[in-house]
């Protein structure tokens, strides 16, 4: 398999240097690395879909999609003499070797948790051989570009393997209150409230139930997907017993609404 999947793989690379060669595509020609960032973040959220679905077949097809932004990305980089792919399939091979000190090195892991912990070990290790110690910081590696929630989520992992964590539940918890407090206090409390007092108080909001979510050992982007799933069943379910009465959602009223929303939900518990 792995021989075959090999020469599959040349045959890509070969199949985007024509694509962007004389003879090709004039649209993968124009393309840079800014132009095609989005389709990578597209492919991306289509893997997770098609994981979230548990539709195999289309998993199948967009793992396909997102190889060839790695291999477009490559490709770019390759004319403009950076790197190349087999640079890429070479760095991922001997980090994975690297990473896995307790599969490759003298030491062992008997489960997952000191798996993780010998990983992240190395992976400090070789961080720290790279940077300068005064310049580093333990949360360098979390990428900004990520969806806010699970960079909240990252960062508190990162300071939590440090020793900076909420020690008890409860104390999250608290924390949970107290920044709901704080954005009920300006939104009931002012005649005006103030729109910028208001932002940073919801982002310590979402910062904090982030983090409850990650010492529930569950992850923020799962949960809040799921939830997003919930609704969209269940506003679809409202829309149709809205036109099974011979109605639009537009004609109800709240009340309305809301009857026919707690309607669904009963019926989707049963």
């Amino acid at each position: 398999m792995g021989k075959t999947a090999g020469e599959k793989l040349i045959r890509l690379v070969d199949l985007m240097a024509h694509l962007r060669g004389p003879d090709g595509c004039p649209w993968d020609r124009d393309q840079d690395y800014d132009s095609i960032k989005g389709m990578l973040l597209e492919e991306a959220y289509e893997v997770v879909d098609a994981v979230n679905l548990k539709d195999f077949k289309g998993l199948e097809e967009e793992l396909g999609d997102l190889l060839f932004q790695v291999v477009f990305y490559s490709r770019l980089a390759e004319e403009d003499r950076k790197f190349d792919i087999d640079g890429v399939i070479r760095n991922v091979h001997d980090k994975l070797v690297r990473r896995h000190p307790h599969v490759f090195g003298k030491t062992r892991a008997a489960n997952a948790e000191e798996a993780l912990k010998s990983w992240t070990t190395a992976k400090e290790k070789e961080k720290n051989s790279h940077t300068d110690s005064r310049g580093a910081s333990l949360l360098d590696g979390v990428a900004s570009a990520l969806p806010s929630t699970l960079e909240s989520y990252e960062l508190g992992l990162r300071a939590a393997a440090a020793g900076f964590d909420w020690v008890k539940i409860e104390d999250l918890l608290d924390k949970v209150e107290e920044e709901l407090y704080e954005i009920r206090k300006e939104l009931t409390g002012c005649t005006v409230p103030d729109q910028n007092r208001l932002k940073e108080e919801a982002g310590d909001l979402m910062f904090a139930v982030a983090n409850l979510i990650r010492l529930v050992r569950s992850d923020p982007e799962s949960c809040l997907r799921a939830a997003n799933q919930k609704f969209r069943r269940r506003f679809q379910a409202l829309e149709g017993e809205v036109k099974r009465r011979g109605k639009s959602v537009q004609d109800c009223t709240p009340q309305e609404l809301d009857g026919i929303w707690e309607l669904v939900k009963a019926q989707e518990k049963r």
